[in-house]
């Protein structure tokens, strides 16, 4: 153990001797007459740059803010320009001069002044093309690394470099980890993670647009396939630099069985979640009742369903929920769904006008289904009414429950009013008990 750590640390050590001397023969070449020119060239380079900025800068800023109607992916790179401008005219104007002088005089008398082209010319184009990265964090990652490893090549120093990193290791068991492995590991992840997103949302909208497939197996489908795609990156990615995943199954196993304790709601969701795609018992755009919770499924997830109810608010209710708690989908096999409302009138008017009534009332609102007919029943004797049950259908449950129920009341309000069929209310008698009271003085309403 003592015998390799410190074979490590000489190995750290000579990697960091010969990284140091790379760089010191380096800075000793500025020192050289023709190598301070160049450097001094290529500051008044920038400088014109910086000056070129200043002044067309605010008028591609005017031109940009006139161009109405352009598509937003056009603006995001006039944008992206206008911000690298300085960076743009400097890199035409040192590989001008580094043109003029080829032409002039010794090609060697232009090589610190190629190198400071080239690398600028790099940089120029990292930066423009992780742009395509959304993500800003990960932009930034990969555009700062991109900038390391470009600078090192142009300079000669990536064997140096690359001991470097491969010196500072530890050793876990029979692996080896070092930091050049972790980030060959990084950088491989990253762009196999990259793939798997596109070809994910490419085949995903492919995937949508398929009308033979029922909504359910749709996000099963497409589920399944980006656990696959991400699933293969990673494996894909370890193996290609080496990585020996025998003892990765074996820590995952370890790792598995104690998150497993720790964990078993967000399985027991996930497994849930997995029966519910593939019962198909609820599917996206499904109207569902939960307990108090009525609304439209707006997606299927993996730990929870996403429903959305009539006034606005989202709720994420956990599959497990939906597996073992009762739930009433108003739209599993058909969208038809019969509706209940009751009613009462008073015994002066005749109950066979008055079921006609109700039903031809109902079947004049616009959502009712006319090839439904609706029907009407006595339910019995109450105290002051006679009590009706009215049942209609419609076959928009998405459209709202409680405001067709509303629309139904009203046009029976209308329509017993239009015949003269009244709605009794209880009638009560107050008396006024007292030496002041009069024997038969009643209050009634």
């Amino acid at each position: 153990m003592e015998q390799t750590v410190a074979s490590q640390a000489d190995e750290l050590v000579q990697a960091s001797q010969g990284l140091a001397d790379q760089a010191l023969v380096f800075l000793n070449s500025l020192v050289r007459p023709w190598n301070a020119y160049q450097v001094a060239i290529a500051i008044g380079l920038f400088i014109v740059a910086h000056l070129l900025r200043r002044v067309l800068g605010p008028r591609l800023y005017a031109w940009m803010r006139a161009r109405e109607g352009w598509p937003k992916w056009r603006m995001r790179y006039l944008v992206v320009t206008h911000k690298r401008l300085r960076a743009i005219f400097f890199v035409l104007l040192i590989w001008l001069a580094v043109y003029v002088m080829r032409q002039v005089t010794w090609p060697s008398r232009s090589y610190l002044l190629a190198i400071i082209a080239n690398l600028s010319t790099a940089w120029l184009v990292v930066a423009f093309a992780t742009r395509l990265i959304n993500n800003s964090l990960l932009r930034q990652t990969v555009r700062y690394g991109a900038w390391i490893w470009i600078t090192l090549t142009i300079l000669n120093l990536t064997d140096e470099t690359e001991r470097l990193l491969d010196s500072m290791s530890v050793t876990l068991g029979g692996m080896r980890l070092s930091v050049w492995l972790v980030l060959q590991a990084t950088l491989s992840l990253g762009i196999l993670f990259f793939a798997a997103r596109f070809l994910s949302r490419a085949t995903s909208a492919r995937i949508e647009k398929n009308e033979e497939l029922s909504p359910s197996m749709r996000v099963l489908s497409i589920k399944m396939l980006q656990l696959l795609l991400y699933g293969a990156a990673f494996f894909i990615g370890l193996k290609t630099v080496g990585v020996d995943l025998t003892g990765l199954a074996v820590l995952s196993g370890a790792i598995g069985v104690g998150l497993g304790f720790g964990l078993q709601k967000v399985v027991s969701n996930l497994v849930s979640g997995v029966i519910i795609l593939l019962d198909k018992s609820i599917k996206p755009g499904d109207v569902i009742s939960l307990g108090e919770t009525f609304g439209w499924i707006n997606s299927l997830g993996a730990r929870y369903v996403s429903i959305t109810t009539r006034d606005g608010k989202e709720y994420l209710i956990p599959n497990e929920d939906l597996i073992t708690g009762q739930v009433v989908n108003w739209s599993h096999s058909n969208d038809f769904v019969r509706l209940d409302i009751f009613f009462g009138t008073a015994y002066k008017d005749d109950p066979h006008k008055v079921r006609k009534i109700a039903i031809e009332a109902a079947m004049g609102v616009e959502r009712v289904l006319s090839f439904r007919p609706a029907v009407c029943h006595i339910v019995g004797f109450g105290d002051s009414s006679v009590d009706y049950i009215l049942r209609f259908w419609i076959r928009d449950p998405t459209g709202g429950l409680t405001n067709i129920k509303g629309a139904v009341y009203l046009a029976l309000w209308d329509a017993f009013k239009e015949h003269g069929i009244s709605i009794p209310f209880p009638q009560r008698e107050v008396r006024m008990l007292g030496d002041h009271a009069a024997p038969h003085e009643t209050l009634s309403d």
